[in-house]
């Protein structure tokens, strides 16, 4: 895993060697074991090494192909690096080194563009095209690995694995998009392609930029998942397919020159991910969990039952000490607003994983490919009454709501409200966290005049609108796939694991698993109530029943309890001790919702959580004051 950084001369035409360095410096975290730069009078490039394969100074990079025509910077892995290698040694190609980046450059010099979709792997990259003075930038397929980029008209343009380094181009005045404000608020991150600042994008998943010099960037993008083709095979047939192609998926994960182990929280899919590299192994595997006191939220047992099942070398934190210290922490790694509250574990785990290996294998993408979180169920139901039940029941339903604040009754209000809704405009409120009239008592008049006539839900609806004709599971699997999986969950393991210059890897988002749970019919992985139906039945020959049968957890924490506790102090500074945050909120209103809290009255935490990560971002990033000094 490294990091990456770049700019074209049109862009910063006095730029010297210097601000590469100090771009590259920005994401250091990403890459501490070696650095480099490239400067020509067209393009200039940064590059922050982690080394994972071929440990020697050959795989440092920029790197340039044995032509010397084409220069490269790229972040990630190439899982099927050797099979394409050996491809190109039979065609004649020579190496220098045993990296991965090579074999990109050599594909890239044979087919171009069009070399993109033969990786399999999580990568973003930049290639400079000397003879055509192009740049090409690209991002796998599921959005593993960040990019981000700034354009300012024509061929100006830089690019960077995080926002950091972007902030130290010359001429940028950051400058908070309204819109971004009001998605981050409702979906807890800013999806793509923005970012928080205007001007700033997100390139997403399964696209490539292309710029020639005195040119515009042309966007396209170069995969998507299919759920529509289908598939031929037999319940049986599917398990042992599946059953190969997982235990193929890991085992192309464990290649590397440096220590390897994994997450384990003791759910199907961490345990699983175990099994496998115990099975690849042969031997025990270094696993590492993360625990709180709070037993309601806390794994470690679950994770215990499983290393011992599998004789792996085991460990564990507590987070105990220094919660707000940790917090305040935070916005530093993540550039930019996000309040996915299981940052924090993600954080501790992968600082606790730093200490014994350079990479960790992780569960994600089991829940998005085969339907594992409860919301689909629930989903399942308000399409069941959007079916069967008629308007005016559904708006009796709907008004219960109002008669108490009783989980009954909000439970019942919100089913009919979802209900009453399109399945998309649903699916919306499903994966938001606070109403759309919440939302627009939080924000500040100047926001809100900002955001007239902008819909958050557009983000959604157009994913979901690409699945026309497909059955509801599908329609919200692809959306997540699309939105929640990239928006949420990578950012947050990408990030929280390169605070520690931690590779993360995730056999369940091999493309190969995606393509594979896309063509399967919906009924093997959702039915009746059960869910990953496949998965479970599939993982039966390496897991024991008591790990397939175990209550979805989550990796959740204690936000109710540490808001009115251990974080009180902290976000009562940060959100009612600071003034110029009534730019962008209705300070009135932070009141109102922080009372109702601490009072007991109401649990506010999601917000309030939200509130606080976007104070601490605002304070570091906006406000001239380091969180994290």
């Amino acid at each position: 895993m490294c990091g990456i950084a770049g700019f074209t001369r049109s862009l910063v035409r006095d730029a010297d060697a210097g601000l590469l360095r100090r771009m590259g410096d920005e994401i250091r975290h990403r890459g501490p074991d070696a650095s480099g730069e490239y400067l020509d009078p067209l393009i200039g490039l940064a590059h922050r090494r982690l080394s994972i394969l071929d440990l020697s100074t050959l795989g440092d990079q920029p790197m340039a192909s044995s032509c010397g025509r084409y220069l490269i910077v790229f972040n990630g892995e190439i899982y099927n690096f050797r099979e394409l290698r050996a491809e190109l040694e039979a065609e004649g190609v020579q190496f220098r080194t045993r990296t991965d980046t090579e074999v990109i450059l050599a594909l890239y010099a044979k087919h171009g563009a069009r070399a993109i979709p033969l990786l399999n792997g999580m990568f973003a990259l930049a290639l400079w095209d000397r003879l055509e003075r192009k740049l090409v930038l690209a991002r796998d397929r599921i959005g593993k690995k960040p990019l981000y980029y700034w354009h300012a008209g024509g061929d100006r343009l830089a690019f960077a694995s995080e926002i950091k380094p972007l902030l130290r181009l010359p001429g940028i005045r950051p400058e908070i998009e309204p819109t971004a404000l009001a998605d981050y608020f409702k979906y807890l991150y800013v999806p793509a392609p923005k970012s928080i600042y205007r001007g700033i994008y997100k390139l997403p998943p399964a696209h490539l930029l292309e710029l020639e010099a005195g040119g515009e960037p042309r966007l396209s993008e170069y995969w998507d998942v299919d759920f529509s083709s289908g598939s031929n095979l037999s319940a049986g047939e599917a398990q042992e397919a599946l059953l190969e192609l997982l235990q193929e998926a890991t085992s192309c994960r464990m290649v590397a020159d440096v220590p390897l182990g994994a997450f384990l929280s003791g759910g199907i899919d961490s345990s699983a991910v175990v099994a496998f590299m115990s099975r690849a192994a042969g031997k025990g595997v270094k696993t590492c969990s993360i625990g709180f006191a709070d037993r309601e939220h806390d794994e470690t047992l679950y994770a215990r039952e499983v290393a011992e099942l599998f004789a792996t070398d085991h460990h564990e934190y507590r987070v105990q000490e220094g919660l707000p210290q940790t917090v305040a922490l935070l916005p530093h790694f993540l550039d930019e607003p996000f309040a996915d509250s299981s940052a924090l574990p993600t954080y501790h785990v992968s600082r606790l994983a730093r200490q014994l290996v350079t990479v960790a294998l992780a569960g994600d993408g089991g829940d998005e490919n085969f339907a594992g979180y409860g919301k689909y169920v629930t989903e399942m139901k308000e399409e069941l009454a959007r079916r069967l039940l008629p308007t005016p029941v559904l708006s009796l339903l709907q008004a219960s709501a109002s008669w108490s604040r009783h989980p009954l009754f909000c439970k019942a209000g919100s089913l009919a409200t979802s209900a009453l809704c399109q399945p998309a405009r649903a699916f919306y409120r499903t994966n938001t966290f606070i109403e759309d009239a919440e939302l627009a008592a939080l924000l500040a008049e100047p926001v809100r005049r900002a955001c007239t006539g902008y819909d958050p839900g557009g983000y959604t609806t157009r994913f979901w609108d690409k699945t026309a004709g497909a059955d509801h599971l599908t329609s919200m699997l692809y959306t997540d796939l699309k939105t929640y999986l990239p928006g949420d969950i990578l950012v947050k393991v990408d990030r929280m694991s390169m605070a520690h210059s931690l590779e993360v890897r995730a056999p369940f988002l091999d493309y190969r698993v995606v393509e594979f749970a896309a063509r399967l019919p919906s009924s093997l992985k959702l039915a009746a109530g059960r869910q990953k139906i496949i998965l479970k039945s599939t993982l039966a020959r390496v897991l024991p029943a008591t790990v397939l049968s175990r209550r979805k957890q989550g990796f959740t924490v204690p936000l109710r309890a540490w808001l009115r506790q251990d974080l009180r102090e902290l976000a009562e500074e940060s959100l009612l001790g600071r003034p110029e945050l009534g730019e962008y909120l209705s300070i009135p209103e932070v009141r109102r919702i922080w009372r109702e809290h601490q009072e007991g009255q109401w649990d506010h935490g999601t917000v309030l959580w939200a509130l606080l990560m976007f104070a601490l971002w605002h304070r570091e990033y906006m406000g001239g004051e380091s969180c994290s000094s």
